[in-house]
């Protein structure tokens, strides 16, 4: 019986241990693979890593997490520690009132923490960024350290301190000399914790960030829509350091017991060490510091959605250029609002169509030269420029467009389905529970008013009440899943039958998939226009013309269009990706000229209509 319980142990170790390796091996091998794909090896590639050198913004976002995190757990780990040693000798209500206090970070949410600190940095006014972000992160690992170190006091004897004064140390010595290499494994504990918990932390993170500034948490976050296979390499990158440090924390002992030290060694120890550090700091900070190229030493702010440039393009400006370029990305148009209206100051945006007409009619772009825009607009395809929402394209270059349509799995759902039901198919009970609907309330009324008849642009609140109606009728019959960006991957793996997407997102859908097929229904859709914008109060104009005419031209484009899968606004891009890399995938080329599609205008009086319905609407699919 004895026998067969250790075998059983023995298994179920072994299973634990598989399930906690196998994603981070998994994760490893298809760092080194040689295609886009996440889920397909296709083989041994360098690619990857190569791609993780060259983005500054990735290699940055590293330095960061490894420099907050060591700066916040030196901090932290000192004043967590001589904080701790303080209250025990204190009285006993203070003791009593400062541990709860220390207690109540540990209990509180995360995402309250994160909403206090960056309403207190709004409050007196400090720019949020780096020095923010380590302010945050020495705030919440010191409750951490104090927790560790605390239980090592308690168990000390209280007369430690007085017996070695009594034969002569000064209170500093009995401190440093005595107490210290007694509660030594608490401080190490503690300080442990600490690192971990700011290298691995996102929510407070990006509450308290700012110009550009973020953590690797937040750079993964950023790709959510789709994730790069170049975060495989750096996850891989970091994983080999953890490892290295945890072999030479284990070995060093053993080593230092083999070989004991001798006289003279710590000097030269220490010299090594300092040469060690200078050298990896030359590497890690310091940059080309030529001053040849045109923008050397000048920075470029862009906001821009997230996952919505390519591979090499922030790079080969930054070659090109010698400016260093900084990206925020921003997950909704009404997030960026949000922070222009703000007044944050950023050199380009990339808005979508309805957004741009809102900022204009608020003034708070800028008019383009047309001199230095008008070459990029000449490669623009013609369905992409002097549209509604700026005519003669006055404050807005094109980046990228497309339309709104329905992914199908072809091995469910057949075209002539689609084409005599059209966006009504997701009203159709065959299909009940194997729907995905996207949770924006502006796509959902599209598609609820095309299924109805009516324009996507209606004020009439008769027609909007009926396209809340039909939405409410799907939601209570097909039992939809409502999600957002999490489609792409879903799809990619046909885990439901029909979902509604962006055509950028079911191009890439189709790329990875072959039995996925992209619908625009004859009742019309959306066809939206994203474009390159300069606001009023942007800081670096010149540079941002340059990104945009750099981002417009031929190479600039294809690296951008062929990696994301988006529609490129440059017509010959456009074209030679439709017989190149997506050839055969209809969802990259969207229909042009059709009467019944249209573009989103804004109108703030019918979006918060359909932004309080759309909130009903989730309320009545949660409780169906």
């Amino acid at each position: 019986m004895k026998k067969e319980k250790r075998i059983f142990g023995k298994i179920m170790m072994a299973l634990v241990t598989i399930f906690f390796y196998l994603p981070i091996i998994f994760m490893i091998v298809f760092s080194f693979n040689d295609s886009k794909s996440l889920t397909h090896f296709t083989g041994f590639s360098l690619r990857w890593y190569q791609t993780m050198l060259k983005s500054h913004d990735m290699m940055e976002s590293l330095y960061v997490t490894i420099a907050i995190a060591l700066l916040a757990t030196i901090i932290a780990t000192i004043v967590g520690t001589i904080t701790a040693i303080g209250l025990s000798s204190s009285k006993k209500i203070l003791r009593k009132l400062v541990t709860q206090i220390n207690d109540f970070p540990l209990m509180n949410p995360d995402i309250v923490t994160a909403i206090g600190l960056m309403l207190l940095f709004i409050t007196f006014k400090v720019e949020k960024g780096f020095v923010t972000m380590l302010l945050a992160h020495i705030a919440f690992c010191i409750p951490y350290v104090i927790l560790s170190v605390t239980p090592k006091i308690r168990s000390l004897d209280p007369n430690l301190a007085d017996a070695a004064m009594d034969l002569g140390a000064t209170p500093t010595q009995a401190l440093v000399k005595v107490i210290i290499p007694q509660i030594m494994p608490g401080i190490i504990s503690g300080a442990l914790i600490a690192f971990t918990m700011s290298f691995d932390d996102f929510i407070i993170s990006y509450f308290t960030t700012g110009k550009g500034v973020k953590n690797l948490s937040i750079m993964v976050y950023t790709m959510s829509k789709r994730v790069k296979p170049s975060i495989n390499a750096i996850s891989t990158l970091v994983v080999v350091l953890i490892t290295g440090a945890l072999l030479i924390l284990n070995l060093w002992p053993m080593y230092r017991e083999k070989h004991p030290k001798k006289p003279g060694n710590n000097k030269k120890t220490a010299i090594v060490s300092v040469i060690v550090v200078c050298v990896i700091a030359c590497l890690v900070f310091f940059k080309d510091s030529t001053t040849e190229k045109p923008y050397a030493g000048q920075t470029l702010h862009i906001y821009n959605w997230g996952e919505y440039t390519g591979e090499n393009i922030i790079s080969d400006f930054e070659e090109k250029t010698g400016a260093k370029v900084v990206m925020d990305n921003f997950d909704s148009n009404e997030q960026m609002y949000i922070k222009v209206a703000n007044n944050e100051s950023y050199d380009l945006l990339v808005p979508s169509d309805y957004m741009i007409e809102r900022l204009i009619q608020e003034d708070l772009l800028m008019e383009l030269d047309k001199e230095r825009v008008q070459d990029a607009l000449d490669l623009c395809v013609d369905d992409t420029v002097n549209l509604s929402y700026d005519p003669g394209n006055k404050y807005s270059v094109p980046y990228f467009w497309g339309s709104v349509g329905i992914v199908y799995d072809k091995t469910k759902v057949s075209e002539a389905e689609l084409e005599q039901q059209g966006w009504n198919i997701f009203l159709n009970e065959k299909y009940k529970g194997d729907i995905y609907l996207y949770d924006s309330e502006r796509d959902s009324f599209m598609m609820a008013l095309k299924a109805l008849g009516y324009s996507m642009n209606t004020t009439d609140e008769t027609e909007i009440q009926e396209a809340y109606n039909w939405l409410v009728q799907c939601v209570q019959t097909m039992e939809p899943e409502i999600v957002t960006d999490e489609i792409i991957d879903n799809m990619a793996q046909a885990r439901k039958s029909i979902g509604l997407i962006y055509s950028g997102d079911a191009a890439y859908i189709m790329s990875e998939n072959e039995n996925m097929g992209y619908y625009e229904p004859k009742q019309g859709t959306n066809i939206w226009c994203d474009g390159m914008v300069i606001p009023k109060n942007a800081k670096n104009v010149d540079l941002a013309y340059e990104y945009i005419n750099f981002a417009t031209e031929y190479d600039g484009a294809y690296d951008n269009s062929s990696y994301v899968g988006y529609s490129s606004s440059n017509e010959e891009v456009l074209y030679n990706l439709a017989q190149g890399d997506y050839e055969g995938i209809n969802a990259y080329l969207p229909r042009s000229g059709y009467a019944k599609d249209e573009h989103f205008k804004y109108n703030e009086t019918t979006k918060k209509i359909m932004s309080d319905l759309w909130s009903r609407v989730k309320i009545v699919a949660s409780n169906s």
